[in-house]
């Protein structure tokens, strides 16, 4: 689903932009947030990077296809068309 090392550096960024004074305490609350941020975003209705790809890919297969199948049917009622001229 969401890549652990994303959120791993999203927790060490925000960790890292605390003041000097709470750097101490900087692998507590990056554990913390990334812990909160794994249950929000996996709350979240997500597809990952891999599934929309694959997604994207059957569509436009798709489109292709009904595009051809679109034509095919103009060609038959042309066809069609002509003959009871």
């Amino acid at each position: 689903m969401l890549d652990p090392k994303k959120i791993e550096e999203m927790a060490r960024q925000i960790g890292s932009s605390l003041p000097p004074k709470f750097r101490e305490v900087a692998d507590e609350i990056e554990g913390k947030v990334k812990t909160v941020l794994q249950a929000k975003l996996s709350q979240l209705d997500f597809v990952s990077r891999e599934e929309f790809d694959v997604q994207r890919q059957v569509l436009l297969r798709t489109r292709e296809k009904l595009d051809a199948l679109e034509q095919q049917v103009q060609q038959l009622l042309a066809a069609k068309q002509d003959k009871a001229e």
